[in-house]
């Protein structure tokens, strides 16, 4: 399926998630060290925590009001306020002003609002596919995420230290071009509504999520994607702290490349890989059973993080890594729209948001890992992160295999 094949609605989705995504990783990764700089490491991390709690329970109440209301209309809400965030966050960084707290509320809010309307942006595109064409528009969407955390982390990185306002300012304007692109090319498709089943709106959204969770088959799939991503996520947890201690450093020349710099190393190949060969494996893939190939898949990833936790030499860990990367490459379009089939049509938003705790899982057991890490040796961990996988893999294997057995029946 080509560019010009795409529904409006889907390509409006993709680019605004692209930017949306860019400005995130263009921010995100410093702002530990901003608020650490500004005030100590014990109130920055408490901060941080903070925002993740917010951020979490924003996810499900934007679950929950994209399938109440118009998704346009929370987009254009949640978009108008992100750009006057970083808008008040470009102030607050003016040197006659620089007010901390001002940055520290407008991120807060910041927070609220991009967590508010990802729900909302996953549920569009399962509104506006079908089955037959799913597997192809996630096959673009993961291409352009993984290309729009590259280039926003890099723009983040050079401009970070020496141009903090001009970053934001640059963050201002692509915010509110994203408003424009919403308000002028975004369309409301007809669609079944949620409907309120409580006078009390809290009643009424743990009533929702109670029902999502009655779903055995999402549920267990949305357990063994917390399994499966914890392995990814691991390499800037534990596999980071590990090649910092124990990786042998090399020299190319006078150029040492260090524990460190070996990370970044891996981080730029998963990323060119994706870049390079995401729809070259999606046409492979295309030929066989879906299932079958998703196994396959992730047996691949698996064997590729297993390894790559406790290797060593520099020419194992990149060869593994490109193992991994391409498991992850084979697996992980069709999960997705496997995933997005399994929602039903009037709960898309809760559904997605719910969906969304695979990755947040995922997250907590990787950073878990460093804990883990402190007691177990290297090739313990491999165990135990080859272990995680299995279960991972167990799990969507049964969630997808009961998704089958209830569409057959």
């Amino acid at each position: 399926m080509k560019w010009k094949d795409y529904p409006q609605n889907v390509k409006v989705r993709l680019l605004t998630s692209f930017f949306n995504r860019a400005l995130s990783a263009a921010v995100l990764p410093f702002m530990a060290l901003f608020f650490a700089q500004e005030w100590n490491k014990v109130s920055a991390g408490t901060f941080l925590v903070l925002t993740v709690g917010i951020s979490f329970i924003f996810n499900l109440v934007g679950g929950y009001v994209a399938d109440r209301f118009s998704r346009k209309k929370l987009l254009l809400v949640s978009s108008f306020f992100t750009a006057v965030m970083f808008l008040l966050m470009t102030v607050s960084l003016l040197p006659e002003h620089n007010i901390v707290l001002l940055f520290a509320f407008a991120y807060i809010v910041f927070t609220m609002t991009s967590s508010l309307e990802y729900p909302a942006m996953d549920a569009l595109i399962i509104d506006s596919t079908t089955p037959e064409n799913r597997k192809s528009i996630y096959t673009a969407d993961y291409w352009l995420h993984n290309l729009s955390m590259a280039i926003g982390t890099a723009i983040g990185g050079l401009l970070y230290v020496s141009h903090q306002i001009e970053l934001f300012a640059v963050l201002t304007f692509i915010s509110i071009g994203i408003f424009i692109v919403y308000a002028r090319w975004l369309t409301d498709i007809k669609r079944p509504y949620l409907k309120q089943e409580h006078r009390n709106a809290m009643k009424d959204i743990i009533h929702n999520y109670k029902m999502a969770l009655r779903d055995r088959s999402f549920v267990i799939l949305v357990v063994g994607l917390m399994c499966i991503n914890a392995a990814e996520l691991t390499l800037n947890n534990y596999i980071a702290v590990r090649l910092a201690e124990d990786f042998e450093p090399i020299f190319i020349g006078d150029f040492q490349i260090a524990g460190i710099r070996m990370l970044s190393i891996l981080n730029v190949e998963n990323m060119l890989l994706v870049v390079l060969l995401t729809f070259f494996v999606s046409r492979l893939t295309d030929r066989f059973d879906k299932r079958k190939i998703i196994f396959v898949g992730l047996i691949v990833y698996g064997a590729g993080y297993v390894v790559v936790t406790s290797a060593n030499p520099w020419n194992i860990l990149i060869f593994f890594n490109f193992v991994a990367t391409i498991g992850e490459l084979i697996y992980s379009p069709i999960v997705s729209a496997e995933q997005a089939s399994m929602m039903p049509e009037d709960k898309r938003g809760s559904y997605a948001a719910f969906a969304n705790l695979g990755y947040t899982g995922g997250d907590l057991i990787a950073r878990s890992s460093i804990i883990i890490g402190a007691f177990l040796l290297p090739i313990q961990m491999s165990i135990y992160i080859g272990a995680v996988i299995t279960i991972g893999i167990l799990f969507v294997h049964k969630g997808l295999l009961k998704t089958k057995v209830t569409q057959e029946k």
